[in-house]
Formats: structure tokens, C-alpha cells, sequence
């Protein structure tokens, strides 16, 4: 009976474990500030949002941060206004300068920042959007956006991990938006070369000397025709003279 006890113990304990294992590889990882869309074209121009879940049980979400990377500046940077949130923009010197529409821009936003005010803060088991237009994008495969999430106990989550190739995603990865060379487009028509020219004028100089040489010939036809004419019409007039 001992015996038999203790293999059913035993067997509850190796379920256990099995459950366990089973539930924390099938547990979903953490959501975590993203940007969306998630891809867009080299200099080209796009709206994104930055979508903040609040991760707290009990705390809300108060604040957001947003720093646009260094090394991939954007001459042109907006913000939508969202409902019971202030925006506030910072910018840097940008050496060498960026073109815009044709115009060298020589600042470019470096951080934003939105905060709630009120009962506007993103409570527990929610999320809110912040939308940004942005171009034209630069000429670089990824931009990474480290973002700083402030909660109204005080708690500051820094999602500023990089991603690496090949390796798992970080604790904190930080936002990433990957960029694809524009597609080419169709160019107008090659010019002719020197030797295609040169057959085109041999072409021009062939049908200008057929026609030349027939039009001579046909002067010389209407010629033959009228010297016959009259040779034709002095025989008519020779005819009754000999025969009065």
C-alpha cells in the first residue's frame, strides 16, 4: 500500500512538472512599444504609430518618450494631436544637412515627448496609439526608436534594447522600423548611337537619290512623248499637200 502511494506521488509531481514546462513555453511573450506600419520605402513619406500597452497591474501609463535616432535623421516630423495628451518636440543640429523638397534642412527632431493630462493615462489592460508623420525616410535599412515608458507609481521601462541579427528578441527591445530601397523607375528612351544615326542618314540619302533618279526618268519619258507628237503630227499635215 506504501509502496503504491508513493508511486501515484510520484507520478502527480512528474505531471506537475510536465504541466509547468508545457504552460511557460506556450505563455506569450510581454507586449512592448512597437512602431506601425513596420516597413516603409527609402525616401519616401509615411504615417506611423507608436503603440504603448500598459504592462502594470495597477499602475497607468503617464508619459511616453520617443528619441529618433541619431545616425538617420528626418527632415520633416509632425505629431497628431491625441485626445488628452500634450506633445512636446525637441531638435538637434543636423551636420551635414538634410534635403527637403529641394531645401537643405539643417535641424531635425531628435525627441518626442507625449504626456497625459487628466484621466487621459493608459490604464491597466490597455493601449493607446501615438501618430507621427515623418519624410522623407533616409537611405538606411533600419531605424531604431528607443522609447521610455514613465507609470504613475514612478516606474520607468527604457525599451532601448537593439535587435541582433541571428539572436533572440531583447527583454526591452525598442521600436524598429525597417526601410526598402524605392523600386526603379522606367527611364526615357536610350538615344541612338552614332552607327544606328549613320545608317538612318545612309537610309534618308538612299530614298532622296531613288527619287531623283525617278523623276529624271519620267522627265525623260514626257520628252520622248512629245518629240513623237510632233513627228506624228508633221506626217498629218505633210499627207494632203502630196496628194492635191
Amino acid at each position: 500500500m506504501l509502496r503504491h502511494r508513493r508511486s501515484v506521488t510520484a507520478a502527480a509531481l512528474a505531471l506537475g512538472a510536465v504541466a509547468a514546462v508545457v504552460l511557460g513555453v506556450a505563455a506569450p511573450a510581454s507586449a512592448h512599444v512597437s512602431v506601425n506600419p513596420k516597413e516603409a520605402t527609402q525616401g519616401g513619406y509615411g504615417r506611423f504609430a507608436f503603440r504603448v500597452p500598459n504592462e502594470s497591474d495597477e499602475a497607468s501609463t503617464t508619459k511616453v518618450e520617443v528619441v529618433l535616432p541619431e545616425n538617420a535623421p528626418v527632415g520633416s516630423v509632425s505629431t497628431m494631436p491625441v485626445p488628452g495628451w500634450t506633445v512636446a518636440v525637441e531638435k538637434r543640429k543636423v551636420d551635414p544637412p538634410v534635403q527637403v523638397h529641394g531645401s537643405e534642412v539643417s535641424e531635425a527632431v531628435a525627441k518626442i515627448t507625449w504626456t497625459a493630462t487628466g484621466d487621459a493615462a493608459v490604464k491597466p489592460g490597455q493601449f493607446q496609439e501615438f501618430p507621427v508623420s515623418m519624410g522623407p525616410l533616409p537611405q538606411v535599412d533600419t531605424m531604431v526608436f528607443k522609447a521610455l515608458q514613465t507609470y504613475s507609481d514612478g516606474t520607468v521601462v527604457r525599451w532601448i534594447e537593439e535587435p541582433t541579427a541571428g539572436a533572440e528578441e531583447p527583454e526591452k527591445p525598442a521600436p524598429v522600423l525597417t526601410l526598402t530601397a524605392a523600386a526603379p523607375t522606367e527611364g526615357a528612351p536610350a538615344p541612338a548611337t552614332p552607327a544606328a544615326a549613320a545608317a538612318d542618314d545612309d537610309d534618308d540619302d538612299s530614298e532622296g537619290g531613288a527619287g531623283l533618279a525617278f523623276g529624271v526618268a519620267g522627265l525623260v519619258a514626257g520628252l520622248a512623248g512629245l518629240v513623237l507628237g510632233g513627228l506624228a503630227f508633221a506626217r498629218t499635215r505633210r499627207g494632203p499637200a502630196a496628194t492635191s
